[in-house]
């Protein structure tokens, strides 16, 4: 079993990190999680898009 990790700053960055990891992957994929998160600086927002994906 193996596990590949995303994260991105913007949702569409990772969409297209995970389906291009996906359409490459010869194992099978046991499950997807995935997980946002948001911090404030200030008056900026820092979003955090996150994936994990476990594979054989």
């Amino acid at each position: 079993m193996k596990v590949k990790i995303f994260d991105e700053s913007h949702e569409k960055d990772l969409e297209a990190k995970v389906n291009a990891f996906l359409s490459s992957l010869e194992g099978e994929v046991i499950d997807i999680k995935f997980e946002t998160a948001i911090m404030a600086i200030g008056e900026e927002q820092i979003y955090c898009f996150s994936a994990m994906i476990v594979y054989m």
